[in-house]
């Protein structure tokens, strides 16, 4: 019986892998800038977490929006269907160009925003600059996303981790010169930071398309497209997948953002915390949503096929193997609590010891509730994605919206503001929320991948 699911673990991992290291590629950019940040002070660190707020909330929409390209793609290729495959790439891309812009100018005109959210003033001063240019490369990063998913879809992983490989080597390069000024580069602090993610990003989209031009699966996808030829019929059939996934995923990230603003509020050393737990617990989540995009492949190409028994068997394997995963990574967050947020702050800075030794017992207090939370968070990115295979979208953004806003956000509120619970109580209403999303997914997908078979049986 548990054989025919564990028979798939070694396939779902060749193609998940690429995509957890390109995933993990793009929190790798984030946990290099937060760790070489936050060898300068707690003020800069919670800076650049308040700056990133801002851009996790339009990044969310960005990517989610993306993922409406590789079931589509991944559905044509079952078929053997290139035209169908070419066209839904490239209508994606046109509106992931034009989103990519969009998200660019809603991230500037709500900068001064961050003076009238009760965040600390040296704080809010450091994180201008810092997002100036960080906002700039959400046009490339989104338009990185849409050559991903296109590559996923074709089940090419491989590529998008070559280019994030690529991007981060830069960033830690540039990093290293502007942040701190060396090699007689001009010491920019956070603002070096910035530089770093806004030249990987380009680097980033460029390397991919190069090696999708080289590639005889992909090579007709990417070369010669005719941007502006568009189909009023595919332009809806993307938006209409693409829409109420861009909200799923940002109704999840802006919790997590909500959680950000929450901290600022208790103040610039529980922010501090508060964004090293979110760093360490976004990397472990990274494997999970990697699977989960192995779950959105492969389902879509079942679905293509018309073969919904495996569709269903498919699905299930990718949510042991993920599962298995998350055990192994809560007992790492439970045993080493007290031990990886000491990998961000500078134990021999005598004159903010008091401070790091603050963020250090409130982040390893976080650490145990992302413990907790391991099993339900990879439980409903996994599930969201096999239902992403199967284009069913707009029933799993209700439900991502009861769990994250009715359920999740208001204990988080009342626990960090009323309660002495404070920094862990947005971690207990973020726990809350992450277990309701998982098991009402859980159950949406049961539901539909047994109506498909019985409709196919009838």
């Amino acid at each position: 019986m548990l054989a025919q699911y564990t028979k798939e673990f070694r396939y779902n991992v060749n193609l998940a892998t690429p995509v957890i290291l390109g995933m993990l590629g793009h929190t790798l950019v984030a946990f290099i800038d937060n760790i070489m940040v936050g060898q300068l002070g707690t003020a800069e660190l919670a800076a650049v977490s308040l700056g990133n707020s801002f851009m996790f909330i339009a990044m969310s929409l960005g990517i989610g929006f993306s993922t409406a390209i590789t079931p589509l793609v991944a559905e044509a290729d079952g078929e053997g269907n290139f035209a169908v495959g070419k066209s839904s790439f490239k209508h994606g891309l046109f509106l992931c160009t034009a989103l990519g812009i969009a998200l660019f100018l809603m991230v500037f005109a709500a900068k001064p925003l961050m003076y009238h959210m009760n965040q600390p003033p040296e704080v809010v001063d450091l994180a201008m600059p810092y997002l100036n240019l960080v906002a700039i490369s959400l046009i490339p990063l989104i338009v990185f996303q849409a050559f991903k998913q296109c590559s996923d879809g074709l089940s090419m992983t491989k590529y998008p981790m070559y280019a994030t490989i690529i991007a981060n080597v830069v960033n830690i390069i540039l990093n290293y010169l502007f942040i701190f000024g060396k090699f007689g580069f001009p010491q920019l602090g956070v603002v070096g930071a910035a530089i770093g993610t806004l030249a990987s990003r380009l680097i980033m989209v460029g390397y991919l398309w190069f090696l999708m031009s080289k590639h005889y699966k992909s090579r007709d996808y990417v070369l010669d497209i005719k941007l502006f030829k568009l189909t009023k019929r595919m332009l809806s059939k993307i938006l209409n997948l693409g829409f109420p996934s861009a909200l799923q995923m940002f109704f999840e990230v802006a919790i997590f953002t909500a959680a950000i603003w929450l901290s600022g509020i208790l103040g610039k050393n529980p922010q501090a915390a508060n964004q090293i737990a979110l760093n360490l617990s976004s990397m472990t989540f990274m494997v999970a949503m990697g699977f989960s995009v192995a779950a959105m492949i492969r389902v879509g190409n079942q679905k293509g096929l018309k073969r919904f028994r495996e569709l269903r068997r498919i699905a299930f394997s990718i949510l042991l193997i993920t599962t298995l995963f998350a055990v192994l990574f809560a007992a790492i967050f439970f045993i080493f609590n007290a031990q990886l947020p000491k990998i961000y702050l500078d134990y021999d800075d005598v004159e903010n010891f008091t401070d790091n030794y603050q963020v250090l017992t409130i982040a390893s207090k976080l650490l145990i509730i992302a413990a907790i939370f391991q099993i339900s968070d990879a439980l409903q990115v996994v599930v969201l994605g096999a239902l992403r295979g199967m284009q069913d979208v707009k029933i799993p953004t209700l439900i991502t919206f009861v769990a994250y806003w009715l359920i999740g956000f208001p204990i988080s509120y009342y626990m960090s503001m009323f309660t002495e619970y404070k920094s862990s109580g947005i971690w207990i209403g973020l726990l809350a929320g992450l277990t309701a999303s998982g098991i009402m997914l859980f159950f949406r997908f049961n539901y539909l991948s047994k109506k498909l078979i019985l409709r196919t049986n009838s």
